[in-house]
């Protein structure tokens, strides 16, 4: 009984060590879990901020270039306009100060023989030196054309403001000549040539310095779409790898959660199985011990009284005899 009572006993001390070692393992586990799952939750949380930022960026980035694309394009038109209002003026000056040399011209031949610059001489072709060999006469020169036949056609506006060259005056005839007039009128065309050479010299500077400009404009224009681009490109990189990093982050959670789960459920088994015990061990420990030191004592007087028992057989043998 003794024996039994003791092989009892070493059964709740080895299931008490075991229920601690079990409910120590257990409880770390459960905490580092819960710790794994915390640190998920916090990037979980990060990434969805990240991922938010990153795309809020990306297409502020978006918006940025198009509207830089749309400004190159207007700045392109403008510029292309610009150009050819700066051609259609250079031409419109030119053919205006052709128009007035050749009216100054004219009046020269007047009133200032000096300075009359004659037409170039007809240059004769093979079939003129020919012609003019065999004794034949050569065909009238053809007028020139254009306005009054100057042979201008091109002309528009003097000026801006709309201010066009007066007509050249008429020529008076030999009987008519004023050389104080005739002055008067050539100082004036003078003074228009001159309003035209400035107001060309002007619209080229303007020219150059606006096209100077629309090339820096391109020039910058284009190193910032290269830098948009590439910060485009890199933050869809990082916000794919944010992506791929809350979806990793999500799944370690939900493993994590499903193992905290099933610990629990162990740590849950372990109270069943380990509480009563645990609670009744000192108790159950001290009556096998009481009952255990009450079986040696009563084994104790159960075999002193046998040894009396002996004594008084032997001595009553002895008597008899």
């Amino acid at each position: 009984m003794a024996a039994t009572l003791q092989k009892e006993q070493d059964d709740d001390d080895h299931k008490k060590e075991y229920c601690a070692a079990q409910f120590d393992q257990a409880d770390d586990k459960k905490k580092g879990l819960e710790r794994s799952i915390s640190d998920l939750e916090t990037a979980i949380a990060d990434a969805k901020e990240g991922i938010a930022t990153t795309q809020d960026e990306i297409a502020a980035l978006g918006k940025s270039i198009k509207a830089l694309d749309k400004a190159v394009s207007e700045a392109t038109e403008q510029r292309k306009a610009e150009n050819e209002d700066f051609t259609e003026l250079m031409a419109s000056d030119s053919a205006a100060k052709e128009l007035l040399g050749f009216a100054k011209n004219r009046l020269n031949k007047f009133y200032n023989p000096k300075l009359y610059k004659p037409p170039p001489k007809r240059e004769l072709t093979d079939e003129d030196r020919a012609t003019l060999a065999a004794g034949g006469t050569l065909a009238p020169t053809e007028a020139p054309g254009g306005i009054a036949g100057t042979g201008v056609t091109v002309l528009s506006q003097v000026n801006k403001h709309g201010a066009a060259p007066p007509p050249p005056p008429e020529a008076p005839g030999a009987y008519k000549k004023k050389s104080g007039e005739s002055g008067g009128v050539i100082a004036m065309i003078d003074l228009l040539v001159k309003d035209l050479d400035k107001e060309m010299t002007v619209a080229k500077t303007e020219e150059k310095d606006a096209q100077g400009d629309y090339e820096q404009m391109m020039k910058d224009s284009a190193a910032k779409r290269a830098d948009d681009s590439k910060t485009l490109s890199d933050k869809e990189g990082a916000l794919a790898d944010m992506q791929a990093s809350l979806q990793s982050s999500t799944e370690e959670k939900a493993s994590a959660t499903k193992e905290l789960g099933a610990t629990l459920q162990y740590i849950q088994s372990l109270h069943n199985d380990c509480d009563w015990l645990l609670k009744y061990f000192d108790v159950r420990k001290e009556a096998r011990s009481s009952e255990i030191d009450a079986l040696g004592k009563a084994k104790a007087v159960l075999s002193g009284a046998d040894f009396s028992l002996v004594q008084m057989k032997t001595q009553k043998f002895l008597t008899r005899a």
